[in-house]
């Protein structure tokens, strides 16, 4: 199985727009995306690429296994 790599802001949202996700929404103090009933609360759009650990467990929160996110 091939690593995670940290990601961009801009490429996290655009991967989870592919895997079924609707958003960024705006509101509160950090924007959320949708899929079906889910919620997740992503970070804020900041200069820093998102690292490994915390891109391990945002995955986990969405549902997304590390082979589905790797996947193009």
């Amino acid at each position: 199985m091939e690593p995670l790599n940290p990601v961009t802001w801009k490429y996290f949202v655009a991967r989870l727009k592919e895997l079924g996700f609707e958003g960024p929404y705006i509101g509160g103090k950090h924007p959320k995306m949708r899929r079906g009933d889910l919620t997740l609360i992503i970070p804020n759009p900041h200069e820093a690429d998102i690292g490994v650990g915390f891109l391990k467990r945002l995955l986990r929160q969405a549902g997304i296994s590390n082979d589905e996110w790797l996947k193009k």
